[in-house]
């Protein structure tokens, strides 16, 4: 431990140990900056050491962060250009940065200051996280994502993990900006968004699926009525009649729990327009199913698979979870007949984020499930010198049975659909 850090581990101790946690919750974040800058002032004059003003003034941040914010974790979650951070333990802490995982600057002092940081994030949301209860699940109040595990599940020391999401939401244009799709795509998922699609959107963890959730749901009509639903809320729809609902885990008692599946029965109860499931994971897609089939169509969701067929799989899974009486051919028919589109997203080995499909769900033949891929990322066979994954966004042109065109016409978007390609021909 280097010298510096030593003598703020000494003056913190003596001053957490002299503090009052009523004293500080009265104080703001400048006046309790001014009564800790005096603190260590004087700590320092007493024990007749030698330290610099910038490095009083970063003892002074590291303190005020620490009371009144997330600790050293602070200065990474104000820095906008960081997507992820991941502790595995005090001395390990990681970073994404442009799709790029780094090794941060910052550990805390100890295993200990980790863990207090920890249950200050779950109990601000009101959840706990200790022995009886090791894991959880939480959203900081900027919306972030956060996941934590305690010892002695994590066997190295406490791992939390940050999904932060950026303040203002990313929309489809944004996205064709940075490479993401094309504009053809851009002004085929705005019309399948206004259409009243019901959307499925698949990829891996870190691969965009709730900013690309988030940049659909801003071309939903304010008119409409929309209910979701999330773990940890983090959707962020701008439209004004929106009803957020939160699962909820189970208390000391072992009861009270609510989960998704709850809610999903609970919302159709609500007179929605439209559900959205910030991620469908188990029994939940049963229900989803069901309201996409009775009235609720632009109803959307995210799931984890690596391909559109893989995602339908997976559907086909969750359903089962939740009711054993169905056969396989009737799940796979009430797949069809609710899903239309499903939107694939990957993040590539660059750290770039490319929606890698767009496919149509267009029936059965026999007991398959067909799918007619619209769009498809198509990469080089060579980077570019920058080792950036290049490629070309193709499509094979829209079907005229596709559902598809049937809204388009029906909402008078059919001129705007063929703007992005002539309908029946390969582009």
């Amino acid at each position: 431990m280097d010298q510096s850090k030593s003598v703020y581990v000494t003056i913190r101790q003596q001053i957490f140990e002299a503090l009052e946690a009523e004293a500080v919750n009265s104080l703001s974040k400048d006046q309790l900056s001014k009564q800790l800058s005096s603190a260590v002032d004087l700590l320092i004059e007493r024990q007749g050491l030698s330290v610099a003003s910038v490095v009083r003034n970063d003892f002074v941040k590291s303190l005020v962060d620490e009371l009144h914010g997330l600790g050293p974790l602070q200065t990474l979650m104000d820095d906008e250009s960081i997507s992820d951070i991941m502790i595995n333990g005090c001395d390990h802490v990681f970073i994404e940065r442009n799709g790029l995982v780094e090794k941060a600057s910052v550990n805390f002092i100890d295993e200990n200051q980790l863990v207090q940081i920890a249950k200050r994030i779950a109990s601000r949301v009101g959840r706990r996280v200790d022995d009886s209860s090791p894991t959880c699940d939480a959203r900081l109040q900027d919306g972030s994502r956060v996941n934590i595990v305690i010892p002695p599940i994590a066997i190295d020391g406490t791992s939390i993990s940050i999904r932060k999401f950026k303040k203002h939401s990313i929309g489809l244009t944004e996205l064709a900006e940075f490479g993401a799709m094309s504009p053809e795509m851009t002004r085929l998922l705005m019309i399948a968004a206004r259409c009243r699609l019901n959307i499925l959107i698949s990829g891996g963890t870190g691969s965009g699926k709730t900013t690309m959730l988030n940049a659909l749901s801003q071309y939903i009509s304010e008119k409409e009525r929309i209910v979701t639903i999330e773990d940890a809320a983090e959707l962020k729809l701008q439209q004004p009649h929106v009803v957020r609902l939160e699962t909820r885990t189970s208390g000391i008692e072992g009861t009270g729990a609510i989960d998704q599946r709850d809610l999903v029965i609970n919302s159709l109860r609500m007179r929605p327009d439209r559900i959205i499931v910030g991620e469908c994971r188990g029994g939940e897609a049963f229900e989803m199913l069901q309201a996409m089939n009775t009235g609720h169509d632009g109803s959307m969701s995210t799931l984890h698979a690596n391909t559109p067929r893989d995602a339908l799989a997976r559907v086909e899974s969750m359903v089962m979870m939740a009711t054993n009486n169905l056969p396989l051919e009737a799940i796979r028919r009430t797949i069809v007949s609710a899903v239309d589109i499903v939107i694939q997203i990957s993040r590539l080995h660059d750290g770039s984020r490319k929606v890698m499909s767009i496919s149509e769900v267009v029936g059965l033949e026999g007991s398959n499930v067909v799918l007619e891929e619209i769009f498809r990322f198509q990469p080089l066979p060579m980077q570019g010198d920058d080792g950036k994954v290049k490629g070309n966004f193709v499509t094979a042109g829209l079907m005229q049975r596709s559902v598809l065109v049937e809204k388009a016409r029906f909402f008078g978007l059919e001129q705007q659909l063929n703007s992005a390609f002539k309908v029946g021909e390969a582009v």
